[in-house]
């Protein structure tokens, strides 16, 4: 095969570092973007955060008010600072003047964070609040008040060290039996039955309990004596749970010998007790979703504005930037050109991001005007193509954008990827979304009878009414994805 020499011209795409840079902004949540902003003050010198102007014309009115102030009471023949004779013995100021301050008679108001905040700063609400109680914490207190000997201590420690966060017993009575072994050789399953009762006195009731039926049973047996119908609550829940379950009302009556009224009567005091005893306890820090838009109706018209407390204001540093010399090629002055280079990609990255972000949103709320006005049933069937191509950009970039970024609507805070969803065809040839199928669902199966309620078909059926075709499949997989449970566990006795 003979070698020869070709010229041949070919086009690619490459990413270039810039691009890839804002690429991984505009994926990157409104947390994240803090942390990445963060990371670039403290390795980037020549990015600061823009501190607000001083406002000038405020201080040059105090100043005014002040002179004006002075010029009044000079008319008067007033000094400032005298009082007339009758007002020093008849008024007498709330607080008068002394010669020291709070901090010198309280020297630890500081650390103890009563201090009240600087001129101009607020402390957050958060700052104040307690640390989570846990519920593992809460009944190792009651364990440490409790008269228990060494043994027991440690049968009652590898207890609580079991009872998972609803409340219930995570491992069975012989698993910490076999498990205590190892420490108690003459160990009895006994004496570990004998520590489990009284760990499930503790407070809150039913915790520590092997299941469900368990759970009811403790929390009945603290019920005061007098009580209504706890002796037969106590029977229904040991015995006939499974009945209660499926709401089977004429075996329930025949079995207990009850009659409507009572069984009803039976069914609420069971009703009052917590399944869940632990979730009273078991509390953690509240994760507050900071939305990236606003979006607020003025004038008939929608109006969407991006939210300014996302990210902080940054600029280069005018200092360090005059210092660089052009005609210098030192490591220190390479150095700092390196740094304003990457300062400039950096601020470039982030307004691409927020008006990137700015044009998705409002394509988004353009296209979603009767969600806004009327709920959920309003939602229009819309895909990632749909703003893609109104907004020209790729699908890819438009599934970045909206991945992590909320929304905050007069309806309710709400991710963008909320907003996308597929289509049903209807009767007369238009398209209707899921999530408005979804929002038909849920308000039938609220509004339906409950001695009575609504099967799969028969919603199925209703919405044919409507001229939405949904087939039954369908309603089933919407109605468990909204933890709907079926109509035979639906069904209410009273």
């Amino acid at each position: 095969m003979k070698q020869s020499l070709q010229l041949r011209l070919t086009q690619q795409l490459t990413m270039t570092p810039q691009l890839q840079q804002a690429i991984r902004l505009l994926q990157l949540s409104t947390l994240d973007l803090h942390q990445e902003i963060q990371q670039a003050l403290d390795s980037n010198m020549m990015l600061e955060v823009a501190e607000d102007e001083p406002n000038f014309d405020n201080d040059r009115q105090n100043q005014q008010d002040q002179q004006d102030q002075q010029d009044q009471q000079t008319e008067n023949n007033i000094e400032p600072g005298d009082a007339s004779s009758e007002g020093s013995q008849n008024e007498i100021p709330d607080e008068l003047p002394v010669d020291s301050s709070w901090e010198d008679v309280y020297d630890n108001v500081q650390s103890a964070g009563l201090s009240s905040a600087p001129s101009g700063e607020s402390q957050e609400f958060e700052s104040y609040r307690s640390a989570p109680q846990k519920l593992v914490d809460h009944l190792i207190w009651q364990m440490e008040l409790a008269k228990f000997s060494d043994h027991d201590l440690a049968i009652a420690t590898a207890i609580i060290d079991s009872v998972n966060d609803d409340g219930y017993l995570a491992t069975g009575i012989e698993e910490i039996h076999q498990g205590l072994l190892n420490q108690f050789e003459e160990l009895e399953i006994d004496e570990v039955n004998a520590v489990l009762h009284r760990v499930q006195n503790f407070d809150p009731p039913g915790v520590a309990a092997l299941d469900l039926g368990d759970c009811l049973q403790i929390q009945l047996r603290q019920l005061p004596e007098s009580t209504p119908w706890k002796e037969t609550a106590l029977e229904l829940v040991t015995h006939f749970l499974d009945h209660l379950a499926s709401q089977n009302q004429s075996r329930l009556k025949r079995l207990l010998d009850l009659s409507d009224e009572q069984l009803g009567q039976v069914i609420s005091l069971i009703r009052s007790l917590d399944p869940r005893p632990g979730s009273r306890i078991d509390s953690s820090d509240s994760q507050y979703v900071i939305p990236d838009v606003f979006v607020n109706k003025r004038n008939d018209n929608w109006y969407v504005t991006l939210n300014p407390d996302i990210a902080p204001k940054l600029r280069v540093n005018p200092y360090y930037s005059s210092m660089i010399k052009r005609a210098d090629n030192s490591s220190d002055n390479t150095c700092m050109k390196n740094h304003l280079q990457e300062a400039r990609w950096f601020l470039k990255s982030l307004q691409s991001r927020s008006e990137t972000l700015l044009k998705v949103a409002r394509c988004i709320v353009d296209r979603q005007k009767e969600f806004l006005d009327h709920g959920p049933i309003a939602m229009k069937p819309m895909v990632l193509r749909d703003v893609a191509e109104e907004v020209e950009m790729h699908e890819s970039t438009i599934s970045r954008v909206t991945t992590q970024k909320f929304m905050h609507t007069p309806n309710g805070i709400y991710e963008f990827k909320f907003f996308f969803s597929s289509h049903v065809s209807t009767n007369t040839g238009g398209e209707c979304s899921s999530t408005a199928i979804r929002a038909f669902i849920k308000e039938l199966v609220d509004n339906e009878n409950a001695a009575k309620p609504l099967s799969d078909n028969k919603i199925s059926n209703l919405l044919k009414e409507k001229g939405i075709n949904v087939a039954r499949r369908t309603i089933a997989k919407y109605r468990e994805a909204m933890s709907i449970p079926p109509s035979n566990q639906r069904k209410r006795i009273i």
